[in-house]
């Protein structure tokens, strides 16, 4: 029987070397000074070799321990190299039908028709809070226990709607496994009821007109950035989500036909989105434009002109003005306008929900809104600005004034 030092101390020669173990084990010394573990036997009357392993990586201990599993399966008439091929292609199966393979090919097709901050937010969600617990795991192997411990370590830190997307994500990918004969249930249903219903909560937003008027003013004042002062004017007077504010671009503004297009690929809901501008917002423009026309954005970063102004810019703004979180946030400037727009009564429901760019279900009435409500969305967005100009000079309350028959 061998020992460790007589391995070690085996030389290369011009030919390979065996050098037995007994049980048929031996060690195979190439010319080249590798050290591979063999398992010579026979199987079915044939003379065969299984290949165990290079040493040091395997050790002796390991080695022979291999040995006497290989004698365990032809005890039961199983080939152990053939056994062996098929542990290898089972592993790899196994790979090729990961949760984190199939999860990154849905992306990929599921992800084709939406904008690139949801798109690129859903990945990095995956790689941070799932493919770290479920990434390697045959997507065949994972039940609804697996499923739930990953949702609740995202809620044990707060973070409950991303714990609510990442379990609709992960059941979506389920669906995909399913279509694609690589799964053959869903565990994420089995969840229902595991976890404590969360109050939905809307952003912040004052709709107050005496407190609108004030913050108006504030912003009037932000000392700042000039690109972040103009950024929050101009989210009183569009209407538009954050991000596809401070990722508004030059070729995207029509100055002259007080127009802005925002290309389907930009929007949440695919669809070209069209915001009139009245004079306030040409003016912010105008404004900004000898700044920053050498740049694709309109508010390009402080750090490069490449890259559209951070996500936390316009949220620290009002944080600087001494709003917090609980009273305004970027996404109020919506809410703010929606709230007092409707209580006006002066435009029609459609018009302002057409304006905030929500999705509309019945494709008829859609197309129909599209073409119908512009002519009033360039009066509605003027009127707006006109109202919001009134808030700023300081008048207590501004009466709605209806329009005429």
């Amino acid at each position: 029987m061998l020992t460790d030092t007589e391995i070690r101390k085996a030389k290369p020669t011009e030919k390979p070397q065996k050098i037995s173990d007994g049980g048929g084990l031996f060690l195979l010394v190439t010319p080249h000074g590798s050290k591979l573990w063999r398992l010579a036997y026979r199987f079915a009357g044939k003379q065969k070799t299984l290949a165990i392993g290079e040493y040091p990586s395997v050790g002796l201990a390991d080695a022979r321990t291999k040995r006497e599993e290989a004698k365990k399966q032809l005890a039961n008439g199983i080939d152990p190299s053939t056994a062996k091929k098929a542990a290898k292609a089972a592993s790899q199966d196994a790979a090729a039908n990961s949760f984190e393979v199939i999860a990154r090919e849905w992306h990929e097709t599921h992800m084709a028709n939406k904008t690139e901050d949801h798109a690129q937010k859903t990945l990095t969600n995956f790689e941070k809070d799932v493919f770290p617990w479920l990434g390697r795991m045959p997507i065949t192997n994972i039940e609804a226990p697996d499923v739930l411990a990953v949702v609740k370590r995202i809620e044990q830190r707060g973070a409950n709607e991303i714990a609510k997307k990442a379990k609709r994500s992960i059941g979506q990918v389920f669906r995909y496994a399913i279509a694609t004969g690589r799964a053959v249930r869903n565990p994420v249903p089995d969840l229902q009821g595991a976890f404590v219903p969360t109050t939905v909560k809307h952003h912040a937003a004052i709709t107050d007109p005496v407190q609108i008027g004030a913050l108006l003013r504030a912003c009037e004042d932000y000392t700042g950035h000039f690109a972040t002062r103009c950024a929050l004017r101009l989210s009183f007077l569009v209407m538009l989500r954050p991000g596809e504010v401070r990722k508004a671009e030059w070729s995207e503004i029509d100055l002259e036909r007080a127009e802005w297009r925002i290309p389907a690929a930009k929007m949440k809901m695919r669809e070209e989105h069209i915001i009139p501008l009245s004079r306030q917002a040409l003016t912010i423009f105008e404004e900004i434009k000898p700044l920053t026309s050498n740049s694709r954005f309109v508010f390009p970063s402080v750090r490069s002109n490449a890259r559209p102004m951070s996500e936390n810019t316009i949220t620290g703004a009002l944080r600087r003005l001494g709003y917090t979180g609980a009273e305004m946030t970027a996404h109020g400037f919506r809410g703010m306008a929606s709230t007092r727009l409707n209580e006006a009564h002066l435009f029609h429901p459609d018009a302002i929900e057409r304006q905030l760019a929500h999705g509309e279900q019945n494709s008829v009435r859609a197309a129909y809104n599209r073409a119908q409500y512009l002519p009033e969305r360039v009066k509605m967005l003027q009127w707006w600005a006109d109202y919001l100009d009134s808030l700023k000079e300081g008048a207590a309350v501004v009466p709605f004034q209806r329009k005429s028959a």
